[in-house]
């Protein structure tokens, strides 16, 4: 049922309902919002020059989480990581148009910050929409200055005074002599309004173009303390009016006046953190609190009570994707000014994130962001199947700025790509999508492979924003490690770092479990493990490879003990370096390596040691004009009511008779079909997956009558 309401409301709206007006503080992006119950409908219009491609939305800590959203056509959406709503375009919007969004949150009314921002990239403007109820439809208020005028009503564009129209008072029990401040909301659109305290004008203003105002007054001296009617009337003699007591004057004498000052702001400030600040101020005023981003646009503007002696409080969230950099706070009585700096930085010490969330094949894909400073950082890009496609080395620099690219091809899968950054224990995860928009997923992974017993293993953690993980071990011997056994509450941000104490486990290969309800992910680490003393095995699944080929490496030794496995290019310069390990059985298998683009042909060697034993395996590097005859591709998996998983293959440039061969992770050959070319000899075929096949890299190698090719594949 609720489905339906927000289906109905959405549609309602999208047919032209009015709504109320939220704060912009800036006329480039106009926005009003309604809502009805924990629903709620955003209306952007693009007001200025140029044409509008994303907008994203999220909300303060305090104002809980967006539960789903509802799109126009034409619009997609996606919720990131930290919580954040993005939603994006083919078809941007041009000046004086407008799309409306639904949400829904976990809260009634919450403040919802936006961000537009243009096909560059850009950011155009940045608000928060104040949420409003269900507006009645506007009728003219009949209390008029001219009884005798017969003139027909004015039209709700042209009325200052609405029926819903209100004010009230900061603070809300005024007192002769003081300053206040009046705020005002679902008044007339820039319409002239004047402030009346009984017959006398204090103040002459317009509303904005939301229908809304705040301006500061004074309180004349001589007015009497005494029930009075503060009224706001428009150009046509339309008013509203407020009825209350004026309290005495303060008994503190002028020569004690307390000025304003400010006090609690940190230097630094975290992203998704509360920002808190006290001070003093005439008692019984208020003081407005103004927020700039690094690039001097308003993202918060509130305003707060002075108390009776003289104090006042602020606090405020910073949004878990705001801007990083200098932010200027501006704190006024009305009088004078106190203007402060905070530096906003990020709460993770790596944080390097796509500069685009969606790429197309082909595409680059390009990181920056921030690491610790002069310390080595390493960093892997991992596939949708999970395989490693992209690793290397950065020494990062004084700054701590990172950058570096990612080339994609037309054939690489799509789906969502995991970027992962480390350095020392310390661990940054991001996501970007290739084809698709990425989407949120439970994310674990260890700082190392190796521990020895009694050290602390650290894992990165990354998942739903404030989202409850369950986390559990499970020992060589498949038995669930009580002591590990954990319940973790994801950062407003959706990372959060989780430390395991391995006092008392012994050697062998363990199995990390992250759970949330259906959702779960697993990372394999080693406790204990040493180099060998025995023979070492080590293998390629062919010989020739292209440059941004993947290598699968597969070996042989005494069980469960430590494997480096180095790269070398037909130069002898080393192209990557991995610890592994062999597992119960001796068998080991990595998929991680990958030929460099741009780099030399030619025989390369891949050494595998452990101690003082190693064997070596050498591959030809050659370039594309070089490889001749077939191409096998993995092209996903599909699911049959009869026979369970299916292996989508796919093979071009063979000739007569084909052979297709499946060996699962164990190096067991577990499927083989034959069928002859096509008359364009290409092959399309699914093979079914036996029951209870073990989790792993697969590998598929075919043949004909003149050329072999081979491609792997992962089973989550």
């Amino acid at each position: 049922m609720k489905g339906i309401i927000f289906s109905a409301l959405f549609a309602i709206l999208l047919l032209g309902v009015s709504t109320h007006a939220v704060f912009a503080q800036e006329d480039v992006v106009s926005a009003k919002s309604l809502g009805f119950e924990k629903t709620i409908i955003i209306d952007f219009t693009n007001n200025g020059n140029t044409s509008i491609e994303t907008f994203r939305l999220w909300l303060g800590s305090d104002d809980g989480s967006f539960k789903s959203f509802k799109t126009e056509p034409g619009w997609t959406g996606i919720k990131t990581p930290q919580g954040v709503l993005v939603f994006t375009t083919d078809k941007p919007i041009k000046s004086g148009e407008s799309v409306k969004f639904g949400v829904k949150t976990d809260k009634v009314k919450p403040g919802i910050n936006w961000k537009a921002i243009d096909a560059k990239e850009k950011e155009l403007d940045i608000g928060k929409a104040l949420v409003s109820d269900l507006p009645a439809v506007p009728v003219e208020t009949s209390k008029s200055s001219t009884p005798e005028d017969n003139t027909p009503e004015q039209t709700t564009s042209s009325t200052g005074i609405l029926s819903n129209s209100e004010f009230r008072f900061i603070p809300d029990k005024p007192k002769v002599g003081s300053t206040i401040r009046v705020v005002g909301e679902k008044f007339g659109e820039n319409q002239k309004l004047d402030l009346y305290l009984g017959n006398t004008k204090l103040n002459s203003f317009e509303s904005n173009g939301d229908g809304n105002f705040m301006i500061t007054t004074k309180i004349p001296s001589s007015q009497q303390a005494d029930r009075v009617n503060f009224s706001v009337k428009d150009s046509q003699g339309n008013e509203k009016t407020v009825s209350l007591r004026l309290l005495e004057t303060d008994d503190v004498p002028e020569t004690t006046t307390i000025p304003l000052t400010v006090s609690g702001l940190p230097s630094t400030l975290s992203r998704g953190l509360q920002l808190s600040l006290a001070g003093t101020a005439p008692p019984n005023t208020s003081v407005t609190a103004t927020i700039k981003n690094p690039d001097g646009v308003i993202t918060t503007t509130n305003a707060t009570e002075v108390n009776i002696s003289g104090k006042w409080y602020y606090e405020t969230i910073i949004a878990a994707d705001a801007p990083l950099g200098t932010y200027t706070i501006d704190i006024t009585d009305g009088k004078t000014h106190i203007i402060k700096d905070i530096q906003i930085e990020s709460s993770e010490l790596i944080e390097i994130l796509p500069v685009k969330l969606k790429y197309e094949p082909g595409d680059i894909m390009t990181f920056n962001g921030t690491a610790i400073p002069n310390e080595t950082l390493e960093v892997i890009i991992e596939n949708p199947q999970g395989a490693e496609v992209f690793s290397d080395i950065f020494e990062v620099d004084s700054t701590g700025y990172v950058e570096f690219e990612f080339p994609t091809s037309n054939s690489d899968i799509q789906g969502t790509y995991i970027m992962f950054g480390f350095q020392g224990t310390h661990a940054g995860i991001s996501l970007v999508g290739l084809g698709q928009l990425p989407e949120v997923q439970i994310i674990a992974k260890m700082d190392k492979l190796n521990y020895k017993a009694g050290e602390t293993a650290s894992v990165a953690l990354d998942g739903p924003p404030s989202a409850t993980m369950s986390i559990i071990v499970v020992d060589p011997s498949d038995k669930t490690k009580e002591s590990a056994t954990a319940t973790v509450t994801l950062g407003p941000d959706g990372k959060k770092s989780h430390s395991i104490d391995l006092t008392g486990y012994a050697s062998g290969v363990y199995t990390l479990v992250v759970k949330r309800g259906t959702s779960q992910t697993s990372e394999v680490f080693t406790v204990g493990l040493q180099t060998g003393s025995g023979e070492i095995d080590i293998r390629t699944t062919k010989l020739d490879y292209k440059p941004g080929e993947a290598v699968l490496i597969l070996g042989n030794s005494k069980p469960n003990i430590l494997v480096t496995i180095t790269m070398y290019d037909s130069e002898g310069n080393v192209i990557k370096v991995k610890e592994t390990y062999t597992n119960k059985d001796g068998v080991l298998s990595d998929s991680s390596f990958r030929i460099p683009s741009g780099t030399p042909v030619g025989k390369w060697k891949i050494e595998g040691r452990s101690g003082s034993n190693f064997d070596e395996s050498f591959i030809n590097v050659v370039t594309d004009t070089e490889v001749e005859g077939m191409i096998v591709t993995f092209e996903g998996f599909d699911n049959s009511p009869t026979v369970g998983k299916l292996v989508k293959i796919r093979v071009i440039g063979a000739q007569q008779l084909v052979t297709i061969n499946i060996i699962n992770p164990l190096g067991e050959e577990v499927g083989k079909l034959q069928f002859p070319a096509s008359g364009k000899g290409e092959i399309a075929t699914p093979w079914p997956m036996p029951k209870d096949s073990p989790k792993g890299i697969y590998t598929i190698n075919v043949k004909d009558a003149y050329n072999s090719a081979s491609t792997t594949f992962v089973l989550p």
